[in-house]
């Protein structure tokens, strides 16, 4: 008799039940953690590609160090004028995109009022532009402390 323990002799049968209910929690395991990896962490509002034919309109505020504000080249006076340009172009195309292009010495509150500006004319969208760093403009390593090659 196979499996009673009082026969040595070779094991004719074997009980695959275990082997079976070990592979199904591992299936679950990877299912759920394979569910778990492709969810990504951070919901983005990413926009759709573009087609060759298709051309994605930006609306460009600029912000000089000297005050200057422009709207697609165009100075701007005030926040009212802002607001007035800014509704224009969401009225001709409402995918629009804006993008802050500012300056670093501009005043935080300057960039801020801008960015309210172009939420109260309606623009979703709202994007920062800014420049790769120049590696040339680094400090020397000697001056962070560190040994040069």
């Amino acid at each position: 008799m196979a499996g009673t323990g009082t026969s040595r002799g070779i094991i004719t049968g074997i009980n695959v039940t275990p082997m079976v209910d070990v592979t199904l929690v591992l299936l679950v395991i990877f299912i759920v953690t394979a569910k778990i990896v492709v969810t990504p962490a951070v919901p983005l509002d990413l926009p759709p590609a573009s087609k060759s034919e298709e051309v994605q309109v930006v609306f460009s505020v600029i912000l000089a160090p000297d005050g200057a504000r422009t709207a697609n080249g165009t100075p701007m006076a005030d926040d009212r004028a802002l607001i007035a340009r800014a509704s224009e172009a969401l009225a001709a195309d409402p995918d629009l995109r804006a993008v802050i292009q500012a300056d670093g010495s501009v005043p935080h509150r300057e960039v801020m009022a801008t960015l309210d500006a172009l939420k109260v004319a309606g623009v979703e969208r709202i994007a920062f532009g800014a420049l790769a760093k120049n590696l040339s403009d680094a400090p020397e390593a000697s001056t962070r402390g560190e040994e040069s090659p």
